[in-house]
């Protein structure tokens, strides 16, 4: 069988178990064709999947966060996919990778009947604690240092090399030398603007108030903030429009020219809590601070946060 089913909360475990499966079916000289579908589409994968190389028979299929699609969106790539797994080209090596499964939805059960399934486990803090022997260390400081750093562990382990260099002499590390020497790991900036967006859109002020501050951290400048705003709000106009239709998020994303239907399923969230009118004022309202913004002195940043007071 050469299909597997990978899940692990951590992208480097995933990336080692990958590259084991890879090495012991002796495919390392083969290109790796990557399918995110957060970005791409699972049809996509499917039609590599389906298609012959031009210069070589073997093939690796990477499919990465499965579980971000629901089969009852996308039925037919996924009865797809399992005929596939069932009848694979035997020159073909197809790995999915997940994050978190859910093992009540039909996707998930399927694949783990299907695909040599692996669930990689990773302690992230005795990884802490052995790369810090030697150091005093509390527990509640190896905590504070997972979420300071949202447990990715390529940079936890990138922050320890630089705390054990910065407290070489004391052999001691705390929490205070943590906000001192580690660059906190911010969220991705799509996910804080929508985020953002749905704050906005559920009149939570204090919410939107604080994703601001914090988009704010990325030296983001206001007429950017603005062009983020704007661009989330038109999208939500669109997929407003065009639900009348009664479309597929698919259908929606072909129509609007997106590469991934992602966006289209989460903007969908959004739809139900604007009217028509309410999103045709504020664009109106952020083209006018735009405006304000490029033709005067006007403190940007001022601007915006008052447009969150007074949605």
């Amino acid at each position: 069988m050469n299909s597997y089913l990978i899940e692990s909360l951590d992208s480097l475990s995933l990336e080692e178990e990958r590259k084991r499966i890879i090495h012991d079916l002796k495919m390392e000289d083969v290109p790796v064709s990557r399918y995110d579908l957060e970005e791409a589409t699972l049809e996509n994968a499917l039609e590599d999947l389906d298609t012959y190389g031009l210069f070589s028979t073997k093939k690796v299929i990477l499919i990465q966060n499965i579980e971000s699609l629901k089969y009852d969106d996308f039925s037919k790539d996924f009865d797809h996919l399992f005929e596939y797994i069932k009848n694979p080209n035997p020159d073909y090596l197809l790995i999915i990778e997940a994050r978190k499964l859910n093992n009540t939805t039909k996707v998930t059960k399927n694949l783990k009947k299907i695909c040599q399934y692996q669930k990689v486990e990773f302690d992230l803090k005795k990884y802490i604690q052995d790369e810090l022997k030697g150091y005093k260390v509390s527990s509640k400081t190896i905590s504070f240092l997972m979420e300071y750093c949202e447990n990715d562990f390529t940079k936890i382990m990138n922050e320890c090399h630089k705390l054990k260099d910065y407290k070489y002499d004391e052999k001691e590390i705390n929490e205070d030398d943590i906000r001192e020497i580690v660059v906190k790991k911010l969220g991705d900036s799509k996910d804080l603007t929508f985020a953002f967006t749905r704050a906005l859109a559920m009149k939570d002020k204090r919410e939107a108030l604080e994703d601001y501050h914090e988009l704010l951290s990325y030296q983001i400048e206001p007429l950017s903030v603005i062009g983020l705003l704007a661009s989330q709000i038109r999208i939500i106009y669109q997929v407003k429009l065009l639900e009348k239709q009664n479309l597929r998020d698919k259908e929606i994303a072909d129509v609007l020219e997106e590469k991934s239907d992602y966006r289209i399923r989460k903007t969908r969230e959004l739809t139900r809590l604007y009217s028509e009118e309410e999103l045709l004022r504020l664009m109106q309202q952020l083209s006018d601070i735009d405006y304000q913004i490029k033709t005067s002195d006007v403190d940007g940043n001022s601007l915006i946060e008052l447009f969150i007071i007074n949605m």
